[in-house]
């Protein structure tokens, strides 16, 4: 009898002991993902913070393309969403906006070659860089995350505990995700 309650008992601490592995591992990925997220938002403000300049820069030269350029104010200004897909969502906006202004300025060649024009193109190419990077990193924290919430055993925990999906960070844009035709 003495050892049928001991079992039991080393039973229910192993269980324990497996509870609170498993709470704590999810904590760690939410916790990596949040940072991931983080991360990626200091480049997104970065970038917002370059957009004036460069419209500012687009518009001596451009003046005619009033349109393009009032389409990139109007996606950096809309940024006050509520949500990571949200948030996601504007921050595609914004990088369709950008590629309207970089290829508006195909058509100016003195906008081109102006060295202020070069520099806020070189460092909005940099930030998209470290951006790209950022959202890899968050995708891969996700990727953690989910697999952790939706895998047998530790499901049983993360449904108990309240963690959710997190979701990835995607390309809704289909024209993004056709293949590039390079023609010289």
């Amino acid at each position: 009898m003495l050892i049928g309650i001991i079992v039991v008992v080393a039973i229910i601490v192993i269980i324990g002991l497996w509870y609170v592995a498993t709470y704590n591992s999810l904590v760690k990925l939410r916790t990596q993902c949040e940072e991931a997220f983080s991360t990626m938002d200091v480049y997104l403000k970065k970038r917002f913070d370059l957009i004036p300049n460069l419209v500012a820069t687009v518009k001596g030269y451009a003046k005619h393309e009033a349109e393009t350029l009032e389409k990139v104010v109007a996606a950096r200004n809309s940024g006050v969403a509520q949500t990571q897909e949200q948030r996601m969502e504007d921050e595609n906006q914004i990088s369709g906006a950008l590629r309207q202004i970089f290829a508006l300025s195909e058509n100016y060649p003195d906008l081109k070659a102006n060295q202020n024009f070069l520099d806020l193109q070189e460092q909005l190419k940099k930030i998209e860089e470290d951006i790209a990077n950022a959202r890899k990193y968050y995708n891969g924290s996700v990727k953690a995350f989910n697999i952790k919430c939706e895998t047998i055993p530790s499901s049983f925990v993360a449904k108990r505990a309240g963690f959710e999906k997190k979701p990835m960070y995607e390309v809704n844009d289909q024209v993004e995700r056709e293949n590039v035709k390079v023609e010289f």
